[in-house]
């Protein structure tokens, strides 16, 4: 299979299965969808929605988060990963957008990414959905799913990815393309266990291709009998039961012959002993002396 096939096969699986992929992110403005994205670096999506209420609620607005010390704003995202760190940029980032943008997250994507805790992805990210811009913002799941399918070989730097996915998805597809991989990463392509009996694109995955050779391979490799060699090894079990019932019955046999010729010994020597003992008698009957007559004396009148 070439690239240009597998891109194809993927794209047009996406196009007819997935005609509507958004943001799982909670916002209702730009602020608060920057805010959003700000908090979900290397953290899950429904974590971020289960802290951002109570984080709107206290800071509405660029200008309430802006006010705010990153200790005051810290309570709030505790149970979001790094919250030392997210809560410091969070207040850099109302203050610069009130400072420098009036209070308006810019549509410029180079000029968002002076923010503190805006990178090119956050405001990739942004771009793609908020105004349809046509890059690709890659996340842990886009860059894995990339590589693993096939979409990407041997990327190193989620730049690389963004490089090769943009030259080879038509641009105007790339906003929802982002969501694609990321829900495809989320909820079938999982890093640990992916459910590749359910994956809709496996016809066009490099690794599940790979995965049905290795199979063949050992099938092919595996001894006569079934394909992993089942039959082979319970004959072979067989046959070894077999020899070791063999080996204890011939031993019976040989006791018991053995036995026998004990008995028959034992009775031979018995019978022998009976017969000499009797010839014995005999032998001494007969040469014992006879008893003498007595002698008569003369007739007394």
């Amino acid at each position: 299979m070439t690239l240009r096939q597998r891109y194809d096969g993927v794209i047009a699986w996406f196009s007819e299965h997935m005609p509507v992929a958004e943001s799982e992110l909670h916002y209702e403005n730009p602020f608060q969808l920057l805010v959003a994205v700000i908090l979900s670096a290397q953290c899950t999506d429904k974590r971020v929605n289960m802290t951002t209420p109570a984080l709107f609620a206290a800071f509405p607005t660029p200008e309430a988060m802006a006010a705010a010390t990153p200790e005051e704003i810290f309570p709030y995202i505790r149970s979001i990963s790094y919250p030392n760190n997210k809560a410091k940029n969070l207040a850099g980032m109302a203050r610069m957008l009130c400072a420098e943008f009036g209070g308006e997250v810019p549509t410029d994507l180079e000029a968002m990414q002076r923010l503190p805790g805006v990178g090119r992805k956050t405001a990739n990210v942004l771009g793609a959905v908020l105004w349809q811009r046509e890059v690709m913002p890659v996340d842990t799941h886009v860059f894995r799913v990339s590589e693993r399918i096939g979409l990407t070989t041997g990327s190193k730097t989620p730049l690389q990815t963004e490089r090769t996915l943009e030259r080879n998805i038509p641009s105007h597809l790339l906003p929802i393309a982002h969501h694609w991989l990321i829900l495809h990463g989320r909820y079938v392509c999982m890093a640990r266990s992916p459910r590749c009996g359910e994956c809709g694109i496996a016809p066009w995955c490099r690794k599940y291709a790979a995965d049905r050779r290795a199979e063949a391979r050992e099938a092919a490799s595996a001894p006569a009998g079934t394909a992993d060699g089942s039959d082979t090894k319970s004959a072979a079990k067989a046959g070894t039961k077999a020899s070791r019932a063999g080996k204890t019955t011939t031993a019976g046999t040989s006791a018991s012959r053995a036995g026998k010729t004990s008995s028959a010994g034992a009775r031979k020597a018995s019978s022998g002993a009976g017969k000499t003992a009797t010839a014995g008698t005999r032998k001494k009957a007969t040469l014992a002396p006879a008893a003498s007559a007595p002698v008569e004396g003369p007739e007394r009148s």
